[in-house]
């Protein structure tokens, strides 16, 4: 069973869609889609009403970094 993960677990949520989504570039994403995309990751227990701009910011800047890491 996959790690439960919430809105605050930014550096996982990167990780799980880096792997998930190698090919996208994180700035490219719309935060509707985004939020999709979390919420959709195995493990995900967090609220879909508790996110904000700023969490999805957090969490675009952490699949950014994986992203850049994987190059």
């Amino acid at each position: 069973m996959p790690r439960e993960i919430d809105w605050t677990d930014t550096e996982e949520i990167g990780i799980q869609l880096q792997e998930k989504f190698p090919a996208v570039e994180p700035y490219t994403v719309r935060f509707t889609d985004l939020h999709r995309y979390v919420t959709e990751l195995p493990g995900f227990i967090g609220d879909p009403a508790k996110s904000n701009e700023g969490v999805l910011e957090a969490i675009q800047a952490a699949w950014n970094e994986e992203y850049e890491d994987a190059k």
